[in-house]
């Protein structure tokens, strides 16, 4: 079992921690958190060791799992990396792009293996449809969210937009041609909603829109491609897939047919994939275990979060 520690018992740190108390594939040794406060009240309600310093809690551990707000991520990464042990890193990877480039380096240099927290990754709508997604042309996504103080730290484009961003990097095989974009900064110091069009060289545009002061909820993504739309809703951990195919020569009696200008018709297909539920933060915690243990490539690897990064930051330079 790979020794893991975590750095940052706030929210999402408190998840973190559970988990990998719960996994086979780790042995929790504790974790840090800067504020005094915060680590007696985590250590004494759940039991979990509190080191009373960074070092001493890399320096006892085979994996470093860096749940500290963003700003603090690259301070976190670099330490962890140069004491030679492997570091998840929960999305954004860090705060700038420089700094993401440097940690990749770093890892390279010290042969050690980093994962981003790119959860959308693992979320089962998604992966239930991820191999049907191919070449998509147009893909629009709508990321929605009440409002919450927390990740209020950085603007709405790294702290929702992002996992979309990331989402459409995974399947569109081409380089970012062009970006524009807008934001409107309503409760924060920073936009708090956002739209941005990304034009990749293939000739795919994706549109996305992410607010946290929404009255609702939704996590919604679409890719339309030939003969195929396929909707993903990240939010219900649903998914559908709509094909186009030749009416066959007997089509059924029900049969939804569509015929174009020119007289040919398609026969329209409903499906519905069978997604199977899981906790999408403790498979992308054991994945990494996996990637570690077996010398693979993480599933989210540093130059993908990085990558990711780079995206957003070219949103945020619209505004």
């Amino acid at each position: 079992m790979l020794k893991v520690g975590v750095l940052g018992a706030g929210h999402l740190g408190k998840i973190h921690l559970r988990l990998l108390q719960e996994s086979k594939k780790y042995e929790l040794v504790g974790f840090y958190d800067p504020s005094t406060d915060n680590a007696k009240n985590v250590a004494l309600e759940f039991g979990y060791t509190s080191f009373s310093s960074i070092i001493s809690l890399i320096e006892a551990v085979d994996v470093v799992d860096i749940v500290t707000p963003t700003l603090s991520h690259f301070e976190c990464a670099k330490l962890s990396i140069e004491k030679g042990r492997h570091i998840f890193i929960e999305k954004p990877i860090t705060k700038t792009v420089l700094e993401a480039e440097t940690i990749k380096t770093l890892a390279n240099q010290y042969h050690v293996k980093g994962q981003v927290g790119h959860v959308e990754r693992f979320n089962p709508g998604f992966t239930a449809v991820k191999d049907v997604i191919s070449n998509p042309m147009f893909i629009e996504s709508h990321r929605l969210a009440e409002f919450n103080p927390r990740g209020t730290d950085v603007p709405v484009v790294l702290d929702l937009m992002i996992h979309d961003i990331d989402i459409i990097l995974s399947v569109i095989k081409s380089k970012v041609k062009k970006v524009h974009a807008s934001g409107v900064a309503v409760i924060s110091d920073t936009p708090d909603i956002a739209n941005a069009r990304i034009e990749f060289e293939n000739g795919c545009v994706a549109n996305l829109t992410a607010s946290r002061i929404s009255m609702k909820n939704m996590r919604k993504t679409r890719f339309f491609q030939k003969d195929a739309y396929i909707s993903v809703n990240f939010l219900s951990k649903e998914s559908e897939v709509v094909r186009m195919k030749d009416v066959p020569e007997n089509p059924d009696e029900f049969a939804m047919i569509l015929q174009n200008a020119e007289g040919i018709k398609k026969q329209i297909y409903f499906e519905t994939p069978a997604v199977e539920n899981n906790n999408a933060i403790l498979d992308e915690l054991e994945t990494f275990a996996d990637a570690i243990k077996n010398n693979t490539s993480p599933v989210v690897t540093l130059k993908q979060g990085a990558e990711a990064l780079r995206v957003a930051q070219m949103i945020i330079d619209c505004f």
